[in-house]
């Protein structure tokens, strides 16, 4: 009788979370459209200020005031040293500050000025949130473990336990063999950073953070340089002298394995860009549809769609830090494998 009681509850519960969900991106795609009665609807301008990265945090609109959040603005200007403000100070595009504009997510100089830009954009601000929130979290789960000695975890050390034995017992310890705990930090946190920077980009108003390829490139970086300088002297004989090859092929293959090298973590940078963008750029460009025929029942089906592909999109989130541990885990695997 507890067990069915349980699973009505939960049947309840998931119901209401559907209903909720559904009514939440309802209200997220009717609220976009606050222009599209004086001015004709691109979509392609309403998917690329979503995707792209901005010297501002745009929450939503207001009738004809945009609700945003204005970032700081660091430039370097060699001879005259840092130019900081606030990116308010732009108006949205629409004013200009000490001889600098903004247009189409760029800072431009008036004057012709060469500059460097380290402003916190949209980007990086989203960046450090999901960084300060991986040592918010990972402090409670190590404190909950010295608390909870020799006893059943509690709290969110409880619901991320399982999560992190998988990780590190079913990709991180298999793929990397004996030396594993070596390389456990940074293939823990790298999964816990992209599976959240994942989940994140999927909160109407937060920022593409894992589908930006700069993001991406630094995280394939990141590996690249720890396989490379992890590598054995088992694993340079493989590149530089293939074991089994004939001598007359070896000095083709010396340049098809150097390019291996550099292509695995290409192939980790384009992976992880092109699927979370893409789940971006589909959901949106269903949700323009509401705007491109302007009919309420287009847009209730619409998002009935974008309801479905969101939770897909949780999976596919998931399912891509799971890929990038697990390649990432394998190339570090054969970098410090020994010779059997």
């Amino acid at each position: 009788m507890h067990i069915k009681n349980l699973k009505i509850s939960r049947l309840k519960t998931a119901k209401y979370s559907f209903l909720l969900l559904f009514t939440f991106l309802s209200f997220c795609a009717f609220s976009n459209s606050s222009s599209s009665d004086s001015e004709e609807f691109d979509p392609g301008e309403m998917i690329m200020h979503h995707v792209s990265d901005s010297h501002e945090w745009h929450l939503f609109d207001l009738g004809e005031t945009s609700v945003t959040i204005p970032l700081p603005v660091i430039l370097y200007v060699p001879g005259e040293g840092l130019v900081s403000f606030m990116s308010s100070r732009f108006e949205h595009g629409h004013a200009s500050y000490q001889g600098y504009s903004y247009d189409h997510g760029h800072v431009i100089s008036e004057e012709g000025k060469t500059f460097y830009d380290f402003s916190i954009t949209k980007n990086v601000a989203s960046l450090l949130f999901v960084s300060f929130l991986l040592i918010v979290i990972f402090t409670a789960v190590a404190k909950g473990y010295k608390k909870n000695q020799g006893k059943a975890p509690t709290g969110i050390q409880s619901f991320l336990e399982p999560v992190i034995i998988y990780v590190r017992d079913e990709i991180i310890k298999p793929n990397v063999g004996p030396k594993y705990e070596r390389y456990l930090p940074y293939l823990m946190t790298l999964f816990f950073f992209i599976w959240i920077g994942n989940f994140m980009g999927l909160l109407p108003g937060a920022a593409n953070l894992t589908g930006n390829i700069a993001v991406t490139l630094s995280l394939a970086v990141f590996t690249l340089v720890l396989t490379v300088f992890s590598g054995n002297k088992n694993y340079w004989s493989h590149i530089f002298n293939t074991p089994g090859v004939p001598w007359w092929l070896k000095p083709i293959m010396i340049p098809i394995e150097i390019i291996g090298i550099f292509s695995k973590p290409f192939s980790l940078m384009l992976r992880l860009f092109v699927a979370i963008t893409a789940g971006h750029i589909v959901i949106l460009s269903l949700l323009g549809l509401t705007f491109i025929f302007h009919s309420i029942a287009v847009g209730v089906g619409s998002t009935l769609i974008v309801t479905f592909i969101t939770m897909i999109e949780i999976l596919v989130a998931t399912i891509q830090a799971y890929v990038f541990t697990l390649f990432s885990s394998m190339y570090i695997g054969m970098a410090v494998q020994e010779h059997h």
